[in-house]
């Protein structure tokens, strides 16, 4: 995940990590891997969110616990939160 978002931050574009129907809530933990990568983001200027809210504003229920991450720039990320909007 490092990898893949430092090179989001380098050329732009989006880091996805959706639920899906095998794990419902994501597979990355929330305080471990998307709280400290969605404050770096919000930092150099991008959003993050979680699809339905920011992600930065996600109560985790455990320590362990999950959720789908999307990462990028402002208007992308905007994109991906309306496209869910639509869906549900």
């Amino acid at each position: 995940m490092v990898a893949d978002v430092h090179r989001t931050l380098l050329y732009g574009g989006i880091f996805a990590y959706p639920s899906d129907s095998k794990s419902k809530d994501g597979k990355l933990r929330i305080l471990y891997e998307c709280f400290p990568m969605a404050f770096i983001l919000e930092q150099a200027g991008g959003r993050a969110t979680s699809g339905k809210e920011r992600m930065l504003d996600v109560i985790p229920k455990g320590i362990h616990a999950r959720s789908p991450i999307f990462l990028g720039s402002t208007e992308d990320v905007k994109e991906v939160e309306e496209l869910y909007k639509k869906l549900s």
